[in-house]
């Protein structure tokens, strides 16, 4: 604690240039006062008294002030009404309530403002010291407030003349005493110290600390005052207080904006107690108000906002939004602040800054969040459109889209076909719903987690998709869906799912049509002049491979040939391989599928010419592609010749305890080599007959779920004994790769033996989380909610990467790679490849790609420009 005599003038700084500027001191809103000042901007005479005057103010009063007190408050005018605000060092850390008016007395104030606007002034003071400082019971100030109007039949405060609010004064100086125990402090001097120490107190409070630090802030200190001369926005002539902004928070282009209250104070115009004017007329025209905009009412005034903003704007290297006041026809500002704004204005107003050289074009680049892209990268719900919530889930796939609910694949699938597309609602889906996904408008899932089956397609797809709205219940017999509430919606019903809340509404939400132009195009533009790693996509098919190359990936990182297998007409030679029970059956079916793979393959080729395809090789367990319903299964067995019995059986057999780490993987190629030897033929097939299509792919293929190097150069042996042949029989000399998909911890362990035989490693993340933790990826969503929100997981470890634990194994993995080849290339091709922070890690890291669903290729391009800056410039501090 200090001695009162160390209390010097230091520690109250004026506000202006060379005063309350150092905000780790005098918190953000003195220094922004201050600059504001110094810019020339009609800010009133003020100081603030530094954070750790305030501290000491807490432990001891009044008597903590001391003689540099004094002395600051004897440089502000005479007389004059002071205003007390709190100056956090962040705005998010929060703070006391603003105190207007200090040392307003009817008497005093009469002849400056008026009767009646000395007596509104003075019974707001009363009022807000009573409740903030005397923790008077608000509600006995606005019952009373509420008699009063009652007895004169007036709608607001607003409607009560200079009569009326004597009455409301001495209402208010009873209530004070009574709330309190001590009569209203009618000294200047008194009213000020009190309310310094109310707010000292007020954010010592326990309560207060502990919200302070959940926002990030600190327990102890943090908190500097202000106090300030009244600009009052009462009285005669053209008075009143609001906020104006000079950007479109919703488009971020130029234009005045904000709200403002005649007769008003401090943040009257957003209190909700009166309609406000709009500020701007093109708002006000845009939103249909007859009441002129203030721009219309006081042009001049506009022209003065307008010209401070653009001054603000240009000086803080920001949209600015400032806080004004009006007295008698003068303008005062009494603070500023970044402009609120949506995800496109973001976009548009760092690249006006930096087309204007306010900023350069790499701060412009690290101004944006990437995963807000996603509102410009797909439909999104109008903000100004009512929401009746549904239910709530996980944001699986981001967008917004409106349609009736089916209950089926085959009824999404018969809607489209009429033009419908439809709302897919499942327990929780699986291969066999994917047709159904791929004509379905959205997806809602009542189980599932981040990387579920449902939640990995519809980012794949580009297909909003909520999962795990646990709180739902589905009755597929009675083709019911139950919300939480009780409110029962039946197939037909219409509802909207917005993949970035993770909420599902009741009805057809309004939505906002995505926008890939202008100024977002040219910051994606400076984006990729800018980074060091490749940003390819999970692209399965020539059409994902369309969209990928719309979004400007660098190649395709992920290719999963199991999806192939799903389409019609492929199905049934697929379950006729699975179901054989001898090679040479099982070769027959291959045979079959051979030419359709290499058919896909071809357009794969045709769409990346010249670019990376990394293929991987059959994945799944293969009982995920055996029928499960009774329909499918009778057709299958009329089909194949098999008893239904038979049948039964054979499906039976093949069901495992655990298939994510059963027959599945590598291990199909292992003890099946002739699945990958057809994919690996129709791989190169497809290469030789892509010849003359013009720049040539160079397919890398990848070898999934490998543990150890014998599995590898196996399956590596095969392979290239197919690319030997093929190439002999087509007179074509072939380039290609092979790698491992790392995804279980030996792997990566042994990361040094598999980089002898193979050309790239690229480390599947999913499956590596799922083994490093022990958790079920498709089990995990039903509680890792509570895991979060009880803080056992900062963040879902399926959503973005686990770098303690996950990441330690890629670092070992990464370093035992490159001491057996330098130069190998490493690659993430997990769900992980399109989360910012997920990539700030692959950039430190040293990896040379990541690969994501397509439609997240923009957000990841971003954010390897932004890790690619912030990574030079940690180094560049470090060396200097």
């Amino acid at each position: 604690m200090r001695a009162e005599t160390e209390f010097s003038r230091d520690l109250y700084a004026p506000i202006g240039p060379g005063g309350a500027e150092d905000a780790a001191r005098f918190g953000r809103k003195a220094a922004t006062l201050s600059r504001l000042a110094g810019l020339g901007m009609p800010v009133k005479p003020g100081f603030a008294v530094a954070a750790e005057a305030v501290s000491d103010l807490a432990d001891r009063g009044a008597a903590a002030l001391g003689p540099g007190f004094e002395a600051a408050l004897a440089d502000l005018a005479p007389g004059a009404l002071l205003a007390l605000r709190a100056s956090p060092g962040r705005k998010e850390w929060g703070g006391p309530a603003t105190l207007l008016n200090l040392g307003a007395s009817v008497e005093g104030l009469e002849p400056r403002i008026g009767a009646r606007a000395a007596r509104d002034a003075t019974r707001r003071l009363i009022h807000a010291f009573a409740v903030h400082v005397g923790h008077a019971d608000p509600e006995a100030f606005e019952y009373a407030l509420h008699d009063l109007l009652k007895a004169h039949g007036a709608d607001s405060e607003h409607d009560l003349d200079a009569d009326q609010l004597d009455e409301l004064i001495e209402t208010f100086l009873d209530l004070h005493e009574e709330e309190t125990g001590d009569p209203f402090p009618a000294s200047p001097a008194a009213q000020l110290a009190a309310a310094m120490g109310a707010m000292a107190r007020a954010w010592s409070s326990t309560s207060a600390r502990l919200l302070r630090v959940s926002r990030g802030g600190p327990e102890q200190g943090g908190l500097a005052l202000i106090v300030q001369e009244m600009a009052l926005g009462l009285g005669a002539g053209l008075s009143g207080a609001g906020r104006a902004a000079f950007r479109s928070e919703r488009s971020g282009a130029p234009g005045l904006e904000g709200r403002m209250l005649f007769q008003a104070q401090g943040n009257d115009a957003l209190a909700g107690l009166r309609t406000p004017r709009l500020v701007g007329a093109a708002e006000r025209s845009a939103a249909g108000v007859r009441d002129p905009a203030l721009e219309e009412a006081a042009p001049e005034i506009a022209d003065r906002l307008r010209a401070l903003g653009a001054k603000a704007e240009r000086a803080f290297q920001d949209a600015m939004t400032l806080e004004f006041t009006l007295e008698d026809g003068a303008l005062h500002v009494l603070g500023a602040e970044p402009t609120r704004r949506t995800a496109r204005a973001s976009v548009r107003i760092a690249v006006d800054l930096a087309k204007t050289g306010a900023i350069s074009e790499e701060d412009a680049v690290l101004r944006v969040e990437p995963r807000t892209l996603s509102e410009l990268l797909h439909p999104t719900i109008d903000p100004l459109a009512p929401r009746d919530l549904l239910a709530r889930g996980l944001p699986a796939s981001p967008g917004a889209a409106s349609g009736p609910i089916v209950f089926s694949a085959e009824a999404a699938d018969a809607a489209a076909a009429r033009g419908v597309p439809a709302v897919l609602v499942r327990v929780e889906t699986s291969p066999e719903d994917i047709r159904g996904m791929h004509s379905a408008a959205a997806v809602l899932t009542v189980r599932g987690g981040m990387t579920s089956h449902a939640a990995v397609v519809a980012r794949g797809l580009g297909t909003p998709c909520v999962v795990g709205a646990s709180g739902l219940h589905l009755d597929l017999e009675a083709r019911e869906l139950t919300a939480p509430d009780g409110r029962v919606f039946r197939e037909g019903d219409s509802i909207t799912v917005d993949g970035a809340s993770g909420e599902a509404l009741a009805g057809a939400a309004r939505t906002v049509q995505p926008e890939f132009s202008g100024a977002l195009a040219e910051l994606m533009g400076w984006a990729d002049r800018l980074r060091r790693m490749r940003v390819r996509a999970n692209a399965d098919t020539a059409q994902d491979a369309r969209v990928a190359l719309g979004f400007a990936a660098d190649g395709i990182g992920l290719c999963r040939t199991e999806h192939m297998f799903f389409e019609k007409g492929r199905i049934t030679p697929m379950r006729r391989m699975i179901l054989a029970d001898r090679e040479a059956d099982r070769r027959d079916a291959l045979d079959v599928l051979l030419p359709m793979q290499r058919a896909d393959f071809i357009g794969l080729y045709r769409v990346m010419q010249g670019m990376p395809v990394t293929i991987r090789l059959l994945d799944p367990p293969l009982h995920e592609f055996l029928p499960h319903v009774d329909e499918e299964i009778d057709d299958l067995a009329e089909l194949t010749g098999l008893s239904l019995r038979q049948l039964r059986r054979r499906i039976a057999d093949m069901q495992e305890f655990n298939p994510m780490l059963g027959k599945r993987g590598c291990r199909l190629g292992i003890t099946m080599p002739e699945i990958y030897q057809m994919q690996a033929r129709a791989i190169f097939e497809a290469l030789a007959q892509s010849w003359t299509d013009g720049p040539l792919v160079r397919p890398e293929i990848m070898i999934p779920l490998v543990s150890a190097r014998r599995e590898a150069s196996l399956i590596r042996r095969d392979i290239d004994q197919i690319a030997a042949s093929v190439s002999e029989e087509t007179g074509k000399a072939f380039s290609y790769k092979v790698g491992v998909m790392v995804e279980t911890p030996r792997a990566a362990l042994r990361a040094g033996d598999l980089a002898g035989d193979m050309d790239f490693l690229s480390f599947g993340t999913n499956d590596l989380t799922q083994m490093t933790y022990g958790l079920s990826r498709d089990d995990a969503g039903r509680f890792m909610r509570d895991y979060v929100n009880s803080g056992v997981f900062e963040e879902d470890p399926f959503h973005s990467l686990d770098v303690e634990g996950v990441g330690e194994l890629m670092m070992i993995a990464r370093d035992r790679a490159r001491q057996t080849r330098i130069d190998i290339p490493l690659g993430l091709c997990g769900e992980h490849g399109g989360d910012p922070a997920s990539i700030r890690f692959c950039e430190a890291a040293g990896f040379d790609y990541v690969s994501c669903s397509p439609f997240r290729v923009p957000i990841a391009r971003l954010a390897c420009a932004q890790a690619t800056v912030l990574q030079r410039r940690l180094q560049e501090e470090a060396e200097a």
